[in-house]
């Protein structure tokens, strides 16, 4: 896709969105539902089912796919898209590219070993290794660009809203 058609086909969205708000506002979802015989999810991801577990450093086998690398999975995912297309939209010169995410834990927090090791990511690191004879005033442009407008990298980044809800079903009484 070129910039042109890039632009005219994001044009009426854009339009829409100007003169309506609402239009624009959308409800992603994911499902999953939880093995009964292991300790696993599998989750609707809307071309297949991809079963998560335990990372084996926190005692899984390896066989289903760990979460944190999932949402490593999903950022780079997004930040290659968002790159492609900021540079499709500055027809920015690039001969091709790549992503990468890494990301560190402490597993003492997830097994609750030690109260002062947090659960979850200390640290993300998003690197791109850009092909492209463009001056570097236009590659921080990019990656400017591509930092603001990629969804996962600004939801890591600005911490939304979280609820969680429960929805408890109690099996009927026999008699």
């Amino acid at each position: 896709m070129d910039s042109a058609t890039l632009k005219a086909t994001q044009a009426p969205l854009k339009d829409a969105y100007r003169n309506d708000a609402g239009k624009a506002l959308i409800t992603l979802r994911a499902k999953g539902s939880v093995d009964d015989a292991k300790i696993a999810c599998k989750v609707e991801t809307g071309r297949a089912i991809a079963e998560a577990g335990l990372h084996p450093a926190t005692g899984g086998s390896g066989m289903e796919l760990c979460s944190g690398d999932m949402l490593l999975e999903a950022l780079v995912a997004c930040a290659g898209v968002t790159l492609k297309a900021v540079a499709t939209a500055l027809e920015f010169r690039l001969d091709g590219a790549a992503v990468e995410a890494e990301g560190d834990l402490d597993f003492r927090g997830t097994l609750g070993v030690a109260k002062d090791a947090p659960v979850g990511f200390r640290a993300i690191r998003l690197n791109f290794k850009l092909e492209t004879d463009e001056p570097q005033e236009r590659i921080d442009s990019l990656i400017k660009l591509t930092e603001r407008y990629c969804v996962v990298f600004q939801t890591l980044n600005t911490r939304p809203e979280l609820r969680v809800a429960v929805d408890a079903e109690r099996p009927v009484a026999k008699m």
